[in-house]
């Protein structure tokens, strides 16, 4: 197993589209810093904290996680992911994504540019040769596309209720630099949370159904994308709003995978103005 295809599950799993203008953002910065527990299998598998600032139109977020096994002497490996763009009426409008991670020995980064909206520019390392057994990303399809990291942690929908679950209707379309995918959420009921630290969200939850719909980049007889698309029904994630803020982010994150069950739960959160 490695990071990289691990943390892509996670991300499938919640990701989510946004919907708010420059003036629903406020023009003051709000930063918000959210710590997730990531497990795997039932063990403790690492730790994610994510950082999004948003002044006026504008939003900046970064992630950076470590992962393990059995204090890595299975497995051991560390990620960090940015991303920038703007807000507009019609959702994020992203503007550059990296990706750069790494497993012992082997370390691998990720550029995406974007123009308009869509992607203008793809640059990866190590560099690989395209496998001609793939189904071709077509310019059309990188098109109103969201970067994994806009699609997954920037959601803002100022006109809804507490845990309303309108959040849980959209189809996003993603393009991670290689894959090109969509992934459609479905409601599916409101659930009610308690913190279980002191700086935790307590409150109700917007429960989603989540389906992987792949699209390009891949072969048609690849095992880990015939793996997430058959067992989609098992995909879940909890939205909750975060108080004093237009934005959802994910409370916890479940997704299968071929070597047990994934999840990524919300241990603490703060927002800063």
């Amino acid at each position: 197993m490695t990071l990289r295809p691990f943390a892509i599950h996670l991300v499938v799993a919640c990701l989510v589209n946004g919907g708010a203008s420059a003036e629903d953002a406020g023009r003051a910065a709000t930063q918000i810093t959210a710590n997730y527990g990531v497990y795997w299998a039932g063990l403790h598998f690492g730790d994610v904290r994510l950082v999004i600032t948003v002044r006026d139109s504008d939003y900046q977020m970064k992630g950076d996680g470590r992962f393990s096994v059995l204090g890595g002497l299975i497995y051991e490996g560390s990620g960090g992911t940015t991303s920038a763009g703007k807000l507009s009426k019609s959702g994020p409008q992203p503007s550059l994504y990296t990706l750069s991670y790494s497993e012992g020995d082997k370390h691998g980064d990720v550029r995406i540019s974007f123009a308009g909206d869509a992607v203008s520019a793809v640059s990866t390392s190590p560099k690989k040769r395209p496998n001609p057994k793939n189904i071709l990303v077509t310019k059309e399809q990188l098109r109103g596309v969201l970067d994994p990291m806009t699609g997954a942690f920037l959601r803002a929908r100022p006109n809804l209720p507490e845990a309303d679950l309108k959040v849980c209707d959209e189809t996003i379309p993603v393009f991670d630099g290689k894959l090109r995918f969509n992934i459609v959420l479905e409601p599916k009921q409101q659930t009610r949370v308690e913190s279980k630290t002191p700086n935790g969200y307590s409150g109700l939850a917007a429960v989603c159904g989540v389906k992987f719909v792949p699209i390009s980049g891949f072969r048609p007889d690849d095992r880990g994308i015939k793996f997430m698309s058959s067992h989609s029904d098992a995909i879940e994630v909890w939205l909750v709003p975060l108080p004093s803020t237009v934005l959802y982010l994910p409370y916890r994150i479940s997704v299968p995978t071929a070597f047990g069950a994934g999840s990524a739960e919300m241990l603490s959160f703060q927002v800063e103005r």
